[in-house]
């Protein structure tokens, strides 16, 4: 080693990063801290292999740690390691320059966008972590020995702007390295210990070594990641749980993955107990902290699980990232992608062991994470699993808090019936007297109940259960399938089947139906599902459900009235009644104030009736006149 002091200019790229940090504004300043106790961190695991692999290493019985001190004087953060430290060689290589090529290029492509850039999508990709201490610092000493013998300490100094020094040691200095910050005016709360303590608790909380301010220690959470599972006790997961969610109640789960291929990952993730969805979630509220040999590089990383899991809280760590990659590059990371996978699969597996072994643990699950899981519609590589895991409520519950799951419904389901029939609605009252249920209650058959409007979008996402079963809207059931089940239900009274001419007469009838209603129908047919109630209308065949079809009005801001079937029941004795009316005197006024009735009582079950103040001065006048009507008498 040289005795004088040496003097070298940085390399291009170096000299181009630089004038990035110290002429552009950033807002994200703090991460240098993160860095440098990053690389000493770095320092500390090498130490540690060199003296459990019986290396030759001066000042074995040093503690290994990280240490920070102060000087408010004087400006100046001080940061020390217990690590490796560096040869003068080795100092020059690693701080002189970019070690990985094409650092160039990436520079000049950055250069015109790094005053919109969040600096920590740069610093240390190209391995340049270090630098991005110049943001804070007008000048910089680093002070290091290494752990090899014989090798005297070194100093480097630097102001940033293009050159640096390297200066003998002539002091006492224990293995390691230790950077004096001299901060810039405009830097000075990064001197204050709570704001050094936030930071560190923010990104490197997790640091396996000690990490001490003044001499108290700050990283006291512990890593319970690393450790194997046999080893930990539920109330430390309850407790890493709360700390990481301010939750003030544990997690209802615990998923703990240690995966080791074909990425190599540790992850805990937490089911709350309650929903978080208070006001609704954007995907920036959802995700797992994401970490790099237990450096936190993103907050709630949206990309690890899907939004239907959104619910899950918890971290992931992979030594397989590099440290800083950006947030754009992350979503096309492999290593990313196949922990993506691998945290969806484990996620999954955990609840059909749940639904499987504690069902009535699992209905608490989805009666606070149904909602959100259901939007697993749209994961098709999963769609088998995610249908076993549904649940809805149904005809067969005794009440709207009742849920089944589509293979319970087909243990229910009449012999040889291939399809799972729904309906959608604001409530199960509503549900329960919806006319399109009559048919379905003659014969006996179960219909699952949907109370959401995401329900439509699943049931349509799936379209089939175990490619074998159709989820069927009951408006667009064939009913022909139905009528080879034999009724459930005891006929009270037979009604009297119409005579030939009678027939005649209601056919015309219906034709009558359609003048008065024109345009605002489709078309006007005989009732094969009705029973209790006199007329119904139903989405032309092939259209989506009502439901569905108010669900697209609301998205496209569309008030119109849609068109569709109107359905008579010729046995419904309302019917019987306005067709000896129409036998009578087909011109009777009273025929088109009930069928106008009929047809805004329609709209009104589907949610279509803006002007509810027609429909009540009718039913008024048709109850007047009913009183006193009949035929041969009109009033």
């Amino acid at each position: 080693m040289s005795n004088k002091v040496r003097s070298f200019k940085f390399k291009t790229e170096v000299k181009q990063l630089l004038d990035i940090l110290v002429h552009s504004l950033y807002t994200n300043r703090e991460i240098f801290l993160r860095e440098l106790i990053s690389n000493a961190s770095d320092a500390l695991d090498k130490i540690r292999f060199e003296l459990t692999s019986g290396g030759d290493v001066i000042d074995e019985k040093l503690s290994l740690e990280i240490s920070i001190t102060t000087d408010k004087d004087k400006n100046i953060l001080t940061i020390t390691d217990t690590g490796v430290g560096m040869t003068e060689d080795e100092i020059i290589k690693n701080i002189g320059t970019i070690a990985k090529s094409g650092s160039a290029d990436f520079l000049d492509k950055l250069s015109d966008e790094a005053k919109e850039k969040d600096v920590s999508n740069i610093i240390g990709k190209f391995g340049v972590g270090f630098y991005s201490v110049f943001m804070v610092a007008k000048e910089v000493i680093i002070t290091t020995k290494s752990y090899k013998q014989d090798e005297p300490a070194v100093q480097w100094k630097s102001d940033g702007l293009g050159s640096f020094k390297i200066i003998p040691f002539e002091g006492t200095q224990p293995r390691g390295t230790k950077i004096e910050v001299f901060l810039k005016d405009d830097a000075k709360e990064f001197i204050e210990k709570h704001t050094i303590e936030s930071i560190i608790k923010k990104h490197s909380n997790f640091i396996s070594f000690p990490i001490k301010i003044e001499g108290d220690k700050v990283n006291t959470v512990p890593a319970l990641w690393r450790e194997p599972k046999s080893n930990i006790k539920q109330k430390q997961y309850d407790e890493f749980y709360k700390y990481l969610t301010y939750d003030s109640e544990p997690p209802m789960d615990t998923i703990h993955v240690s995966i080791d291929a074909p990425v190599q990952f540790n992850s805990l993730m937490f089911i709350p107990k309650r929903s978080f969805d208070l006001f609704g979630v954007s995907k920036e509220d959802i995700g797992l902290d994401l970490y790099v040999k237990s450096v936190l590089i993103h907050h709630k990383n949206s990309d690890l699980l899907p939004e239907y899991l959104g619910f899950i809280k918890g971290m992931a760590d992979s030594p397989d990232i590099p440290l800083n990659i950006s947030r754009e590059t992350l979503q096309e990371n492999r290593v990313v992608m196949k922990m993506s996978g691998t945290l969806v699969k484990q996620a999954l597996k955990y609840l059909e062991k749940k639904a499987k072994d504690k069902p009535e643990e699992y209905v608490e699950f989805w009666k606070a994470h149904g909602k959100v899981f259901k939007l697993g519609y749209s994961d098709y590589a999963n769609h088998e699993k995610i249908a076993e895991l549904l649940r809805f409520n149904s005809s067969a519950s005794e009440d709207s808090e009742g849920l089944t799951s589509f293979a319970e419904y087909l243990e229910r389901a009449k012999e040889d019936q291939k399809d799972i029939y729904y309906i959608s609605g604001s409530s199960r009252e509503a549900l329960n007297s919806d006319p399109h249920l009559e048919i379905f209650k003659r014969k006996g058959i179960e219909v699952l109940y949907m109370y959401e409007p995401v329900d439509e979008f699943v049931m349509n996402g799936l379209a089939k259960y175990k490619k074998d079963y159709n989820l069927t809207p009951v408006e667009q059931a064939d009913l022909g399938k139905l009528d080879k089940f034999e009724s459930v239900e005891k006929e009270e009274s037979e009604v009297d089947k119409l005579s030939e001419g009678e027939e005649a007469v209601f056919k015309k009838l219906m034709e009558k139906i359609k003048d008065i209603l024109g345009d605002r129908v489709t078309e006007v047919r005989e009732s094969k599902r009705l029973k209790d109630s006199a007329s119904c209308l139903v989405n032309p065949d092939g259209d989506m459900t009502s439901h569905m079809q108010k669900i697209m009005h609301i998205i496209n801001k569309d008030t119109s009235i849609p068109k569709k079937v109107f359905e008579v029941n010729k046995d419904h004795q309302l019917i019987r009644n306005i067709l000896k009316i129409y036998k009578n005197d087909p011109k009777d006024p009273f025929i088109i104030s009930t069928i106008e009735q009929l047809y805004e009582s329609a709209l009104l079950l589907e949610g279509y009736l803006a002007d509810p103040h027609k429909l009540f001065n009718r039913i008024q006048d048709i109850l007047l006149k009913s009183s006193d009507w009949h035929p041969g008498n009109k009033k």
